[in-house]
C-alpha cells in the first residue's frame, strides 16, 4: 500500500501521526521507551497500521457524509460544464481545493433554476467531508421552519447549532419557498444563523435564484437582510450561471422522443389480427308480421 520506501524520520512521524487518529497512546509512549527503533520494526509496524489508518478515515469520511444530511450524492465529475459554456470551469475547480472552507470564507451561486447551483453547492459539501470538514446542508425553507419550531419552547439556542457549529453549511434553494410567519421574521432566524458564522469565522455556501434587492422581501426584513448579506459579501465569493435549465432540457428531451410513434408489441398485433379474422354470426331475419283481414283472394 505504501507507495515508495520512507526515511526512518519521516517513517517514525507518520506512525505517531496514526497513533493518534487510532487513539493508541500507550502504544505511541512505548516508541519512546524503546527508541530508537531500527528501521525494519518501523516498516512492520507501519504496515500493521496503514490499513487500520486508511479503514478509519474512510468510515469517518462516510459519518461526516450521512452527518451532512445531503439530498443525494454529487460529484464535480459528472457536472455538465459543457452545457453552461457561461460558467468559469477553472473557477469552479479552485474551489473545489477548498482553501475558501479553510480560510473561513463564504460562497454565493446564484442563477435561475435547473442551472446546477446545487449540484455544485452538494459536490463541495462531499468533498468537505473526504477533507476532514464537518458540512451541513440544508434548504432555506427547511433551516427557517426547524429554527421556527423551536421559538415556542424556548429552544431555539440548541436548534440553532446544528447550523453554526459546522465547519461549512451549506443553505440551498434561498428564494424557491417561504414559510409563512406571523411573529418573528426569516431574516431574523436567517442572522441568527450568519452572525455567529461571520464571528468564527467559518464558511457558508448559499444559493439562490432571486436577486440581491428581493432577499428583503423574501426574509420579510429589509433592515436584518442587509446585516445578512454585509456578513456574507465581506468574505464572499460570488458564481453567477447565466444559462439554460438543464431540467428544462432533459423534460423537452423526454417529451421529443416520446411524441413518435411507438412501435406495436407482438402481443398487441396477434390480438389486432385475432379481432379483424374473427367470423361475425350470421343475423336471423326478423319474422313477418302476420296480416291483418286474413289471406288474400
Amino acid at each position: 500500500m505504501t507507495q515508495k520506501k520512507m526515511r526512518p524520520n519521516e517513517l517514525l512521524e507518520r506512525i505517531r501521526n496514526a497513533l493518534a487518529v487510532l487513539h493508541l497512546p500507550e502504544m505511541a509512549a512505548q516508541l519512546d521507551v524503546h527508541a530508537p527503533p531500527n528501521e525494519g520494526s518501523l516498516e512492520m509496524l507501519w504496515r500493521l497500521l496503514e490499513p487500520q489508518l486508511i479503514a478509519r478515515q474512510q468510515s469517518a469520511v462516510a459519518w461526516r457524509i450521512r452527518d451532512a444530511k445531503f439530498p443525494e450524492p454529487k460529484s464535480l465529475d459528472n457536472f455538465q460544464f459543457s452545457f453552461q459554456p457561461n460558467l468559469d470551469q477553472n473557477r469552479v475547480l479552485e474551489l473545489a481545493t477548498l482553501e475558501f472552507v479553510r480560510r473561513g470564507e463564504n460562497l454565493l451561486v446564484a442563477g435561475m433554476s435547473g442551472t446546477g447551483k446545487s449540484h455544485i453547492g452538494i459536490a463541495l459539501g462531499h468533498l468537505a467531508c473526504a477533507a476532514g470538514f464537518r458540512t451541513r446542508y440544508t434548504t432555506s425553507a427547511d433551516m427557517l421552519a426547524t429554527l421556527a419550531a423551536n421559538l415556542p419552547t424556548n429552544t431555539l439556542a440548541i436548534a440553532l447549532r446544528q447550523y453554526v457549529r459546522p465547519a461549512l453549511l451549506i443553505i440551498d434553494e434561498v428564494g424557491l419557498d417561504r414559510p409563512e410567519r406571523e411573529t418573528t421574521s426569516d431574516a431574523q432566524l436567517f442572522y441568527r444563523v450568519i452572525r455567529p458564522r461571520h464571528q468564527a469565522p467559518r464558511a457558508t455556501i448559499i444559493t439562490s435564484n432571486i436577486d440581491w434587492d428581493k432577499w428583503g422581501e423574501y426574509l420579510g426584513d429589509d433592515v436584518a437582510t442587509v446585516a445578512i448579506l454585509d456578513r456574507l459579501i465581506e468574505h464572499g465569493h460570488l458564481l453567477t450561471i447565466n444559462g439554460p435549465s438543464y431540467r428544462a432540457y432533459e423534460h423537452e428531451k423526454l417529451n421529443a422522443s416520446s411524441a413518435k410513434p411507438a412501435e406495436k408489441s407482438p402481443a398487441r398485433t396477434v390480438q389486432t389480427s385475432q379481432r379483424a379474422t374473427r367470423t361475425e354470426p350470421k343475423r336471423k331475419k326478423p319474422n313477418k308480421a302476420p296480416r291483418r283481414g286474413g289471406p288474400r283472394r
